[in-house]
């Protein structure tokens, strides 16, 4: 996963459109329609270039932010440099970061290429990364999770989607949003064809 990521990155200057995710955006801000969050950790899960860890560092988040790929961050850490703000940057699958567990105060997952496996490792360390009171916040593109195998190898089968998490909540989580909803694209990169979202927003009540 690291070396096709980083051949990814490699091959282009800029990946992504260098503005936050406006499904962030919304749910951050309380544009959604849900309460706003206030400022606290954060981690960022397959943080890219930066955008959404920048974004956030700006609005007083404590950011970690986590990728495979060393190309990637590279760029991010440069990104944050110029905007004048800290991030905490690992480089790591989620399943192999050194992670404080139940420690964050919202875990923003936008649109990541996390692998299932038959433990739901990916999943349970999206949960387990969030502190009680905190919000697991997972955004994908609508409809890529019911696609056929793809030629190219793509399976949707082998990802983890918003319903293979809300598989393994117990009691203490709160659903606050499990929807599909026109998507806020931040305008160019790649992805932006895609035109809605789904997007699961959980808190942990204990």
């Amino acid at each position: 996963m690291r070396a096709e990521w980083d051949s990814r990155y490699a091959d282009r200057p800029q990946l992504w459109s260098g503005r936050p995710n406006g499904a962030l955006v919304a749910e951050v801000t309380g544009a959604a329609g849900a309460a706003g969050l206030t400022p606290g950790r954060v981690l960022d899960v397959g943080c890219g270039e930066g955008a959404d860890a920048i974004w956030l560092a700006r609005g007083g988040w404590d950011v970690t932010a986590l990728d495979v790929s060393g190309v990637a961050l590279e760029r991010a850490a440069g990104h944050a440099r110029d905007a004048g703000v800290t991030v905490r940057w690992i480089h790591a699958a989620l399943t192999d970061a050194p992670l404080p567990p139940a420690s964050f105060d919202l875990v923003s997952a936008q649109y990541p290429a996390l692998l299932r496996t038959p433990d739901a490792a990916a999943e349970r360390a999206l949960l387990d990364a969030v502190a009680p009171g905190g919000v697991l916040l997972l955004v994908h593109h609508a409809g890529m999770d019911t696609h056929q195998r793809h030629d190219s190898g793509f399976d949707p089968a082998d990802y983890v989607w918003p319903a293979t998490v809300t598989a393994l909540l117990d009691d203490d989580w709160e659903v606050e949003a499990d929807e599909q909803r026109p998507r806020v694209a931040p305008g160019g990169g790649a992805g932006a064809h895609h035109t809605d979202d789904l997007v699961l927003r959980l808190r942990r009540l204990r």
